[in-house]
């Protein structure tokens, strides 16, 4: 495939200027991208763990739930580096460093965890929509395919337009839990008290895993590399300085809102469930409908679906964009963004739609946490890597991250992965236990080594080899000889007129990229009724007009001296026009481009986008 930038996420890359402005400005100026990345801390996925913690044990795993922030926190900051220094994201950086057939591996898994993240993102929405307004699970999951089309219409209007709707979507949810505490009336005194770290049995211990391992979300650490990229920095030494420093303040906020969100989850239930004696409540469902028992409001319970239904929807968007990122860093191949978030979606609806079919609604809650033992699982295969990417001063230079830094981002790392694998043997080992398949058992078994032994070389393999500094972050080698330039001679070109005040630009541009020795081939498609039925055969009124018309361009450019012939065309526009061109055997092409795009590009068609897939000669598109 070919491409024109080597850069991630290339069609926003440094699309935001933070120079020349106000302090202030400036400051603003930076915000965004760690909200796009927060939304990962408060997604579907995030709020079973918030509410069995606070129904079973009241308010006493508030502390986890800071930890667990700090930890992102660092982390994520981590990941801006590698960015803003750099220039390379997550995926980008491992495709440099590691062998071919491990960054498959890593890719593979990358993408297994944004399947398992918009899986919670699914039945988010789904439940939502259900809670909100009856709809039967399997129509809400059926239904969040048409978001598909979100992110593309989001894209049209640049990053921060997206941030900005992030940024909204974070504050539905956060509204609606801050309306839900003040109902609910917690004993602020007993919320503070919870930020006092104590284990009260090994269930609490278990739930605390779960609420850290389902906190640092792997796709984010992707995410957030590519996203500080969409600022334009001066690349001085006080340049990154600055903004290291601004996007660190852009996650502190930003994180801590995630915070505060989840934290506002896990009060409610205590208040709510734990004050009342209803422990047992773990399922999002079992909390929506005993909302407005235990609270006397309607107003709670239609405030929580909307709430799950945001977190979804803003979900949908980063874990896309991830999906993206993902694919372009480690594959180097760049696909269409509806195309990327269809495969996606319906890589999420598969196993949702199955589940449901076969096992029935009450199986929802059980495969949520089947998509977060999956994102356990690929955790370590995002952070590992990245500490040896930010603590290399071959690459880094003076903003390779402290001692102090490094040994506490390995022993944060240490603990993670290993909460993680004790969450992915726990559940290897049930199922082994109760399966009494020896085939299955012994996939599990080898794929819990192959795990193991993929975990060490991630670990091992940088201190033991040399990054291959000869392989470019880009798709081109970085010394180019371009030889002697020679000036192409084009002997026929053609042109694809419209009959409009456009053909004037169009037949000026095609004539000054000729010579006196150039043919050219006026081409024009009829798009009557008839002539879409009919074809050739068409001898409709509008047929016989655009014949008169292009006869007429034809005699006045005969007049001047001018070699030209022109030829009608009919049915679809875009495969007609490369036809005639294949055909004529033309060898440069001039057409006209509408601007418009969005929606207006499904209603009008996108004629010079398709052209160009089918010929293979240059192209030239007038605006």
């Amino acid at each position: 495939m070919d491409y024109n930038h080597a850069t991630s996420l290339s069609e926003v890359h440094q699309s935001i200027d933070t120079s020349n402005k106000s302090k202030w400005r400036k400051l603003f100026a930076f915000f965004g991208p760690a909200y796009l990345v927060s939304v990962g801390y408060m997604d579907p996925g995030n709020w079973a763990t918030d509410l069995a913690g606070g129904s079973q044990y009241g308010y006493k795993l508030i502390w986890v739930l800071l930890m667990s922030n700090l930890m992102a926190l660092l982390l994520q900051s981590l990941s801006a580096r590698l960015g803003i220094v750099r220039g390379r994201d997550l995926a980008q950086a491992n495709r440099e460093t590691y062998p071919r057939s491990v960054n498959f591996i890593l890719y593979l898994l990358a993408e297994v965890a944004i399947a398992a993240t918009d899986l919670a993102e699914v039945l988010g929405m789904a439940i939502g929509l259900q809670l909100l307004t009856g709809l039967p699970l399997i129509w809400g999951v059926s239904l969040t395919v048409l978001d598909t089309f979100l992110l593309l219409i989001l894209q049209r209007y640049g990053i921060r337009k997206m941030e900005a709707f992030i940024v909204a979507l974070v504050a539905i949810v956060g509204i609606s839990f801050l309306v839900q505490l003040v109902m609910a009336k917690p004993d602020m005194r007993e919320v503070a008290q919870g930020f006092i770290p104590s284990i009260p049995d090994n269930t609490a211990l278990y739930i605390a895993i779960g609420i850290i391992g389902a906190t640092v979300m792997p796709h984010n650490l992707y995410l957030h590399s590519a996203l500080v990229q969409t600022r334009k920095i001066k690349r001085d030494d006080a340049g990154i300085k600055q903004a290291l420093k601004l996007n660190f303040i852009d996650s502190t906020i930003a994180l801590n809102l995630a915070f505060l969100v989840n934290a506002a989850i896990l009060i409610l239930a205590a208040a709510v469930f734990f004050k009342t004696g209803r422990t047992d409540v773990a399922e999002i469902q079992d909390a929506h409908k005993l909302l407005e028992q235990l609270l006397s409001s309607k107003l709670a319970p239609i405030l929580f679906a909307v709430a799950l239904i945001a977190a979804g929807q803003s979900s949908t968007v980063t874990g896309t964009l991830a999906g993206q990122i993902i694919m372009e860093g480690y594959l180097h191949l760049r696909i269409n963004p509806w195309l990327r978030r269809l495969l996606t979606r319906l890589l999420a609806i598969v196993p949702a739609f199955l589940v449901i079919l076969i096992a029935g609604e009450n199986e929802v809650g059980a495969l949520l946490v089947f998509s977060q033992v999956l994102l356990s699982m690929q955790l370590g295969f995002a952070i590992i890597p990245l500490i040896h990417f930010v603590s290399d001063k071959h690459t880094m230079g003076k903003f390779v991250i402290k001692p102090t830094t490094k040994v506490l981002s390995w022993a944060i790392t240490a603990l993670l992965v290993y909460l993680n694998m004790r969450m992915v043997y726990t559940e290897a080992t049930g199922y082994i236990s109760g399966n009494g398949n020896i085939f299955v058992d012994g996939i599990i078994i080898l794929a819990s080594l192959g795990f193991v032994v993929l975990l060490i070389i991630t670990v091992v393999y940088p201190l033991v080899s040399r990054y291959r500094q000869e392989t470019s972050g880009g798709i081109h080698t970085p010394q180019v000889s371009l030889g002697e330039l020679e000036t192409p001679e084009y002997k026929r070109i053609a042109m694809a007129l419209e009959f409009s005040k456009k053909d004037e630009q169009i037949i000026s541009n095609a004539i000054a990229h000729g010579n006196e020795h150039t043919e050219y081939l006026l081409i024009h498609i009829v798009e009557s009724a008839s002539a879409k039925y009919f074809g050739k055969d068409s001898d409709d009124f509008e047929t016989r007009k655009d014949q008169e018309q292009l006869d007429t361009y034809l005699a006045l450019l005969n007049s001047r001296g001018i070699k030209a012939r022109g030829m009608l065309g009919f049915r679809h526009r875009a495969k007609e026009i490369a036809r005639i061109v294949n055909h004529e055997k033309a060898d440069f092409l001039v057409l006209g481009g509408h601007g418009h795009k969005g929606i207006k590009d499904w209603i009008y068609g996108e004629t010079a986008n398709q052209v160009r897939h089918f010929v293979k000669i240059p192209v030239l598109v007038v605006q």
